[in-house]
């Protein structure tokens, strides 16, 4: 099977976390010019600073977080945060502020919601450590209003499913993940054993099972920045056999501190780690702070922060003989910038990837990306170059496609400058084919 044949198998696209397979577009996107269009600046009263991307539903309305703005207080000044939906229209669109946080120990958003087996949100709350016996984050659900709602903003409720601690994990920033039987699977970016990294602990990945109306973790494994690496900044996702995926930005071992690809399967009550490639910091990239997606036979794909060119990489890693083998997709370009993406790719059903960097692009504040396989390569489109001002800037995040292949997203930065600092508020922005 061709790189191409093998692409044509993707599905739908993913409107929740519930498995580490792509579900992907169905309908493959044209090779035409992009538009660009900002659909929504924030202001710091209906939130500031996305740094996650968005989650869309089958209507094409979308979700998100913002890390800053809404609710203002003493713990945190510039806002604890907001939940938001936002129904695109024409060339920009309504902004509903779901919840809004509303005191530090509950933490601050920076993770995706997703959409869990019942239909509705989950998401997670990074804290600071300190506030407190929940200041280290937590694993919250948000519920509609029972009635209709009748206005453009009416809260959704919010509860706490699990606060963490230093032993348990704190800081969860990557994306939740569901298995068939609605137990949670995620990664926190430290915590865990406290006598590694610096006392800090170097995260963990774990499950939450609910019974009887509360929920408990289990700590599938804890990192310990040696061969297993350190720091997870991504979560984790499924194969069919029920295996873990995910990445870890740092490693020490074998002389540097790269990062590495790792799986975690399931062995009786345990979870055992493999590493599956460790970066070497030459032309295959480091820094692994992205997710992955794979595809129907088993196939990763990822991206690290930096490359060759200090952009990052865009990989693929295959099995193969009982091992793993390391491809190199494309070695983004850096622009006028050092950073590539944070943020997981996302694939259309005609095998083309889409992905964001952070700092780079001919402005050094980002750009949006196509990588189209051909000819048994790959080439690389740039479909828009942010300049961190009305149309934003720092896009942490990742994209999200719609039926018509039309690509939403959010920025860090840019856009409306009267929120507290001078980077901007962020926005929500469109690509359309």
């Amino acid at each position: 099977m061709t790189r191409s044949e093998h692409y044509r198998n993707f599905g739908i696209v993913c409107l929740a976390g519930t498995s580490g397979l792509f579900l992907l577009l169905a309908a493959a996107i044209a090779a035409q010019a992009q538009t660009f269009a900002v659909l929504h600046k924030f202001s710091g009263s209906d939130g500031a600073n996305p740094y996650a991307g968005l989650t869309i539903d089958r209507g094409g309305n979308l979700y998100g977080t913002t890390q800053f703005g809404g609710h203002l207080s003493s713990t945190c000044p510039g806002g604890c945060g907001t939940i938001f939906k936002f129904a695109p229209r024409g060339s920009g669109g309504v902004l509903s502020k779901l919840y809004e946080f509303t005191a530090g120990p509950q933490g601050y958003p920076q993770a995706r919601v997703v959409f869990g087996p019942d239909g509705t949100l989950y998401g997670t709350a990074s804290g600071f450590g300190g506030y407190g016996d929940n200041g280290y984050g937590t694993v919250f659900h948000l519920r509609p209003p029972a009635a209709v709602c009748k206005s453009v903003s009416c809260p959704w409720s919010e509860t706490v499913l699990f606060a963490f601690d230093a032993a348990t994990g704190f800081f969860p920033l990557g994306d939740l993940t569901f298995d068939a039987a609605g137990n949670i699977y995620g990664t926190t970016q430290f915590g865990g054993l406290t006598q590694y990294c610096g006392g800090g602990g170097c995260g963990v990945a774990y499950q939450l099972t609910q019974s009887g109306g509360a929920w408990t973790e289990s700590i599938l494994h804890a990192f310990t920045s040696g061969p297993d690496g350190a720091y997870p900044n991504s979560g984790v996702i499924f194969d069919r056999a029920g295996n873990l995926y995910g990445t870890a930005p740092q490693d020490d071992y074998q002389g540097g501190s790269y990062g590495l690809v790792y799986q975690l399967s399931p062995s009786g009550s345990d979870w055992t780690l493999n590493a599956l490639y460790y970066f070497q910091a030459e032309n295959d990239g480091a820094y692994p702070y992205a997710g992955l997606i794979s595809d129907p036979a088993g196939n990763l794909y990822g991206a690290t922060r930096n490359g060759p060119d200090e952009a990052g990489t865009v990989f693929e890693l295959t099995s193969s003989g009982g091992g793993w083998e390391y491809n190199l997709v494309y070695g983004l370009p850096p622009g006028d910038g050092c950073c590539g993406p944070y943020g997981t790719l996302v694939a259309d059903a005609a095998g083309n990837l889409y992905g964001a960097t952070l700092t780079a692009g001919a402005y050094g504040q980002g750009n949006v990306f196509k990588l189209t396989p051909s000819n048994g390569g790959w080439t690389y489109t740039d479909l828009y170059d942010f300049t961190g001002h009305d149309d934003g800037g720092q896009p942490y995040g990742s994209l999200v496609l719609d039926a018509n292949g039309n690509i939403y997203g959010t920025t860090y930065a840019g856009g409306n400058f009267e929120c507290q600092g001078d980077f901007g508020c962020g926005v929500v922005f469109e690509i359309t084919p």
